[in-house]
Parts: C-alpha cells; sequence; structure tokens
C-alpha cells in the first residue's frame, strides 16, 4: 500500500499546530503560576499591615491616625488587586471551578477589613478604649487571611497535580508521533534518493509514496543498460555500440539547453592487427582506459567502447570549452598512468582523439562520422592529441 505525501505533510502540520499550541497553553499557565505568587505575596502583606495597624503607638495620637489613614487606605487597595488578578486565574475559573468560593472569600475578607478598620480606628480616636474589640477583629481577619493562603496552596496542589498528567501524556504523544513521522520522513527521502539516483541499482526498491511512485510511471523509465548483456562491452563493463545508440536516445532530452560534444579516441599502437601484447595485459589496459573515462561521467554523459581500441564519448556540458577540456583532461590522465606487463616492463598507453560539437538539427550517425574523420586527422599528425573540426579545416588550407 502506497501512501500519499499530501497526508503525511498535511497531518505533519497538523501535529506541528498542535505541538505550538501545546507549547502557548504552557506558557500561560507559567504566567496563571506567575499570579498565584504574587497573590501569596499580597496576603502576606496584608498580614504584615494589620499588624502594624494593630500596634501603633498611641502616645502621639496625630501621628498615629495618619498612619492608620495610610495602611487603611493600602488593605483596600491590596484586596483590589486581588479581584483583579482573579480575571487571569483561568485554570481556577474554568477547570477548579472555585471562582464562587474565591470571590466569597475575597467579599468577606473585604468586609473583616472594614470591621478591623473601624476597630482600629475608634481605638486610636477615643481615649481610655480598651483593645479587646480590636484584637478580636485582628485575630478574625489574621485567620481569614491564613484560610485564604492555605487555599491556594491546595488549588496550586490540585493545578500542578493535573498539569503533571497532562505533561506526561504530551511528552508520550509527542515522543511517538516524532519518531513515527521521523520515520516517514526517511522513507520519503529514499524514495527522491530513488529518482534522482542514476545508476538505478535499487531495482528492488520499494515505493514508499503514492506521489513518487506516479513520477516514477510517468518518467516511463526504458531497461537501462546494465540490465542487458547484449548492450554491454563484456570485457570493459560499459556500453557497446548498441547500448551507446540506446543510452543516447534515453538521454538526449535531459539537458537541451547543453552542448552536446561527440569524441572518439583511438589507444595509440594498439591495433586487432598488431597485438604487440599478451591478451590479459591488454583486457587490464582497456578496463583501466574505461574506469578512468567513467571517472569524468555525468548523469547526462554516455560512454561506450566502439571497437577494438577505441572509445566513444558523448557528453553534455554548458559549454564548448568545457567538453573539450574534460574530455582534454581523460586523455592527460591516461597518459600519465604507468601500465607494467608481466615482465615487469612499464608500458606508456596514449590516446589520439576526434572532438566534434554535434549541432541539434544533425544526426549521431552523422556526428560519429566527423569524429572519425577528425581521428583520422588527429592520427596522422602526431599521437597523444585531440583533433577538432577546425584543425581539419586549417589542413584543408
Amino acid at each position: 500500500m502506497k501512501h500519499s505525501m499530501h497526508k503525511i505533510f498535511k497531518n505533519l502540520n497538523l501535529f506541528l499546530i498542535v505541538i505550538l499550541m501545546v507549547a502557548g497553553v504552557a506558557m500561560l499557565l507559567l504566567v496563571e503560576k506567575n499570579t498565584s505568587y504574587i497573590k501569596i505575596k499580597n496576603l502576606n502583606l496584608q498580614k504584615e499591615t494589620i499588624a502594624s495597624l494593630a500596634n501603633l503607638q498611641k502616645k502621639d495620637i496625630e501621628l498615629a491616625l495618619i498612619q492608620f489613614n495610610g495602611k487603611s487606605t493600602q488593605l483596600h487597595h491590596e484586596i483590589d488587586k486581588l479581584y483583579n488578578l482573579y480575571k487571569y486565574n483561568i485554570t481556577g475559573r474554568y477547570v477548579l471551578s472555585n471562582s464562587d468560593e474565591y470571590m466569597s472569600d475575597l467579599n468577606k475578607l473585604r468586609q473583616l477589613t472594614v470591621v478591623f478598620n473601624e476597630k482600629a480606628h475608634a481605638y486610636y480616636t477615643e481615649k481610655n478604649k480598651e483593645d479587646k474589640n480590636l484584637k478580636n477583629a485582628f485575630y478574625s481577619i489574621h485567620s481569614h487571611i491564613n484560610s485564604m493562603i492555605f487555599k491556594n496552596i491546595a488549588y496550586d496542589e490540585a493545578i500542578f497535580s493535573l498539569l503533571e498528567k497532562i505533561s506526561i501524556i504530551t511528552f508520550v504523544f509527542i515522543f511517538i508521533i516524532t519518531f513515527w513521522y521521523r520515520r516517514r520522513l526517511n522513507f520519503l527521502y529514499q524514495d527522491i534518493l530513488f529518482l534522482y539516483a542514476v545508476d538505478k541499482n535499487k531495482k528492488d526498491y520499494a515505493i514508499f509514496s503514492e506521489e513518487v511512485d506516479a513520477i516514477a510511471l510517468r518518467m516511463n523509465r526504458k531497461a537501462v543498460t546494465s540490465d542487458n548483456p547484449t548492450m554491454l562491452d563484456p570485457v570493459t563493463g560499459i556500453n557497446n555500440h548498441k547500448g551507446m545508440i540506446n543510452s543516447y536516445t534515453d538521454k538526449k532530452g535531459m539537458k537541451d539547453s547543453n552542448f552536446i560534444s561527440v569524441t572518439i579516441f583511438e589507444i595509440d599502437n594498439f591495433s586487432k592487427a598488431n597485438r604487440v601484447f599478451s591478451q590479459e595485459f591488454t583486457q587490464a589496459v582497456l578496463k583501466k582506459i574505461a574506469f578512468t573515462i567513467s571517472l569524468h561521467e555525468q548523469p547526462t554523459d554516455v560512454i561506450a567502447r566502439t571497437d577494438y581500441n577505441q572509445f566513444t564519448l558523448i557528453f553534455s556540458r554548458p559549454s564548448k570549452e568545457q567538453s573539450f577540456k574534460d574530455v582534454d583532461i581523460i586523455r592527460e590522465s591516461i597518459s600519465e598512468i604507468k601500465f607494467k606487463t608481466n615482465n615487469g616492463e612499464e608500458v606508456k598507453i596514449t590516446l589520439s582523439g576526434g572532438f566534434i560539437i554535434k549541432s541539434n538539427n544533425q544526426t549521431l550517425e552523422d556526428a560519429l562520422k566527423q569524429a572519425k574523420e577528425t581521428l583520422q586527422h588527429a592520427k596522422s599528425r602526431s599521437k597523444n592529441t585531440i583533433s577538432q573540426l577546425r584543425d581539419l579545416a586549417k589542413h584543408a588550407l
């Protein structure tokens, strides 16, 4: 069963959005956690304020009243802050559903604050007033604030327990999905490599995605030369003449904008009629030359052994100069190889070549004829050289 690449990436996109949403929720919960710390800090500050209000010195009544008025007003401001903070407590309001309880506690705190302020004001303004009522009011509000702090801790524990479960589930989910998609993306990459491969060695490769399978079918690949022994040279393993024609037909449309060059190399002093060396040495030389040429082969190129001592190269390059440069590098590389016979004697092998640029309206057969004519000029001039059409023109003059 083939898998849809479109569906995989669509689901992957959804997975990334889910991760983004989870990260956003986590960030909001962290912000909300900070509000919990602010709330505890606020309640502790109120405890300190009422403690200071209960212990103002009555020696200087005017100073005591000034301090009282400031701190009593501060208490009301701190309660207002608690009301505003609860607006951002999403977990408490919608998950724990403690809105009624929390608001009830805040309303009671405000009432107790009003009573405490009244008792404190009466204590500091009336002479010989006993502090019993103030102490009762102080203990009531102090006890209520402690109660709110303990409840907030309980809320935090409930939220933490919930977050712990969500975090574990989220981690397991992300862990599984990540490796699941990593495996699928690797399969897709292997599909792309299969399409990109030039040698097509993966004959038994099972395509994973529907899209790549469709592309492979549309490409309508013909059997590659390596699949058909009749198109291969038995000695070197590269194309023979028939394989060259077949490969050129398959590849000629791959890069229409490039220049197509045809080069025929012939091994100097290495003819079928004049067999100077043993068959074993001859085959070793042919294999080495074929291997050296194949090192410079590009996906759009065709190389072949087309005669006993001849190799034909059909190169596709962005410029004429680059084509000639590449074949000349091959000639030079082979001339630098040191071959040794069975007797240990060193033999230098050189190539002569005929190089032409094939025009768009020229058939391959005509181009090969021109390349052979150019090769004959190179052989007549000197060894280990490459001739071009312009050399033929100069010679004719």
